[in-house]
C-alpha cells in the first residue's frame, strides 16, 4: 500500500469523491458502524491526509454558502498535533464537518467556534464549574442521582436502556448545574436531541430540517433568556448565575452569548455521556469475558475502563479547523484558508496508537484516547464530570443487574454524533 494516494490536481479532482473512501457522502455516515470503522481503516493505510469533496447534507440546498472540500485526518498523531496548535489551525471559521447556516453557528456553537483571547476569557468562567473542586462537590449527587435511576427500574417492565437509563443521569447532571426548573428538562432536553438529529430522517419524520433545527435553537434561546433574567433579578449558585454576572474586561456576556453556551451545554452535557453509556452497554454485553472482569472488582477497575468506554464509544466523530497559513501535514501541502476534519473514530482504532484497537478491553492502559478530544484549548471542559457519571451508573448497574442484556440497538443517523436513540434491554437482578 502506498503511505499517500496521489494529491488532487484539478479542480474537477477536488470535486470527485475520494477513491479510497468518499466519506463526504451522507450515505457513508448511514452505513454500519464496522463498514465506516473499514473505510477509515483503508484511509489510514493508503491515504492517511485525504482531500474529500464538499459534503452532503441536509442543509446544502437551503441557500447555505457552501466552503469548499476539505482534508481529512485519520491518523491520531496528525489529530493530535492540529488539535494543540491552534495557532496554525483556527476554529473560528467554523467547527461544523458539514456547513450550516451562521446564524445557526452564532447561536449554537459557543466557545467552540471561538479563538484566543476571546476564547480564552470565557472558557476561563466557564471553567470554574468543573475544575477538580468543583467536580468533587458534584460527585454526591451524581451517585445519588445514579442510585435513583436505577432504583426506579422496573425488571418487569425493563424496555429502554437509552429512556430508562443513559439519558436520564446527565439531564439531571446538567440540568441541575443550569439551574433549569425540573418541570422544563425533559422538554428542553427533546430540543437538545434536535440540534445533533437533524440528518435523522426517522427523527425528521418529514419535517425540513432546517425548520427543526429553528424551532429547537428557539426554544431553547427563549429558555435560556428567561432563566438569565430571573437570575439578574434574584442570583443563585447554579452555572448560569455565574455567567449573568461576570464580567470580561468590564463587560458582561450578551445574552446570546450566554444563550449560546446554555444550547452547547444543553446538547453536550447530555449527548455525550448518554451515547458512550449506551455504546458501553452493548459492548458489556457483546463481551462476556471483559464484563466478568469488571465484575471481579467493579469498584477497582471502573475507572480504567471508563475510559475504554469513551474510546470504544468515541461519541463526537468529528471537528474541523481552519488553517491560518501555508503549512504541511504528513507531507501533504495544506493552503491558508483550507479547512481540516479530524475523524475521532479514526484516530481511536489507529493501530499506531494502540495495541489491538479493534479490541474493548476494559483493562487497557495507558488509554490516552481521543473520546474528548486531542487535547489543547479545546479539549472538553466537562471530560471530568462525564467520567464521574459514568463510573456512577456501571457502577449501579454491574451492583444490581450484573446480566442486563441488550438488543439491536437504533442508531442516530448523522456525521456529528454517533448517538443511539434506542437500545432494547433486559433486566436480571444479582
Amino acid at each position: 500500500m502506498t503511505e499517500h494516494a496521489p494529491a488532487p490536481s484539478s479542480a474537477a479532482a477536488r470535486d470527485a469523491p475520494n477513491p479510497v473512501a468518499d466519506i463526504s457522502a451522507q450515505a457513508f455516515w448511514a452505513r454500519p458502524r464496522p463498514e465506516r470503522e473499514a473505510a477509515f481503516a483503508r484511509l489510514r493505510a493508503e491515504d492517511p491526509v485525504s482531500w474529500q469533496r464538499q459534503p452532503e447534507g441536509l442543509l446544502v440546498e437551503l441557500g447555505v454558502e457552501l466552503t469548499g472540500g476539505y482534508w481529512a485526518l485519520t491518523r491520531y498523531d496528525d489529530i493530535r498535533s492540529v488539535s494543540r496548535n491552534p495557532q496554525d489551525f483556527r476554529s473560528g471559521d467554523g467547527v461544523m464537518f458539514e456547513d450550516a447556516p451562521q446564524e445557526f453557528l452564532d447561536m449554537a456553537i459557543s466557545i467552540l467556534a471561538m479563538d484566543d483571547p476571546r476564547h480564552a476569557a470565557v472558557r476561563g468562567l466557564i471553567s470554574s464549574a468543573f475544575t477538580p473542586k468543583q467536580v468533587r462537590a458534584l460527585e454526591d449527587g451524581v451517585r445519588r442521582d445514579a442510585r435513583q435511576v436505577v432504583d426506579e427500574l422496573d425488571p418487569a417492565e425493563s424496555d429502554d436502556f437509552v429512556t430508562g437509563v443513559a439519558k436520564r443521569v446527565p439531564l439531571m447532571t446538567i440540568m441541575r448545574m443550569l439551574g433549569v426548573p425540573e418541570q422544563d428538562r425533559e422538554r428542553l432536553v427533546y430540543y437538545s436531541d434536535a440540534m445533533v438529529s437533524g440528518a435523522d430522517p426517522d427523527y425528521l419524520q418529514g419535517r425540513e430540517p432546517l425548520a427543526v433545527l429553528g424551532e429547537a435553537l428557539w426554544i431553547l434561546h427563549q429558555a435560556s433568556t428567561d432563566l438569565a433574567e430571573q437570575r439578574r433579578k434574584h442570583p443563585t449558585d447554579d452555572l448560569l448565575s455565574a455567567l449573568v454576572h461576570a464580567q470580561i474586561d468590564g463587560e458582561s456576556l450578551r445574552t446570546e452569548e450566554i444563550a449560546a453556551f446554555f444550547v452547547l451545554l444543553s446538547v453536550a452535557g447530555n449527548d455525550t455521556t448518554r451515547h458512550t453509556s449506551s455504546h458501553a452497554a452493548i459492548a458489556l454485553d457483546r463481551h462476556p469475558d471483559q464484563r466478568a472482569l469488571l465484575l471481579e472488582d467493579p469498584e477497582g477497575r471502573l475507572p480504567v475502563a471508563v475510559e475504554e468506554f469513551v474510546r470504544w464509544a468515541t461519541p463526537v466523530m468529528t471537528f474541523r479547523r481552519t488553517a491560518t497559513r501555508d503549512t504541511e501535514i504528513r507531507g501533504r501541502a495544506v493552503a491558508a484558508g483550507e479547512k481540516v476534519v479530524l475523524l475521532y473514530p479514526s484516530g481511536n482504532r489507529d493501530e499506531a496508537a494502540f495495541e489491538h484497537p479493534d479490541r474493548f478491553d476494559v483493562l487497557r492502559t495507558p488509554n490516552r484516547h481521543l473520546g474528548f478530544g486531542g487535547g489543547g484549548p479545546h479539549y472538553c471542559l466537562g471530560a471530568p464530570l462525564a467520567k464521574v457519571q459514568l463510573r456512577a451508573v456501571f457502577g449501579e448497574l454491574l451492583d444490581r443487574y450484573p446480566r442486563m442484556s441488550v438488543g439491536e440497538p437504533r442508531l442516530v443517523v448523522g456525521n456529528f454524533v454517533d448517538g443511539i436513540s434506542r437500545l432494547p434491554m433486559e433486566l436480571e437482578p444479582a
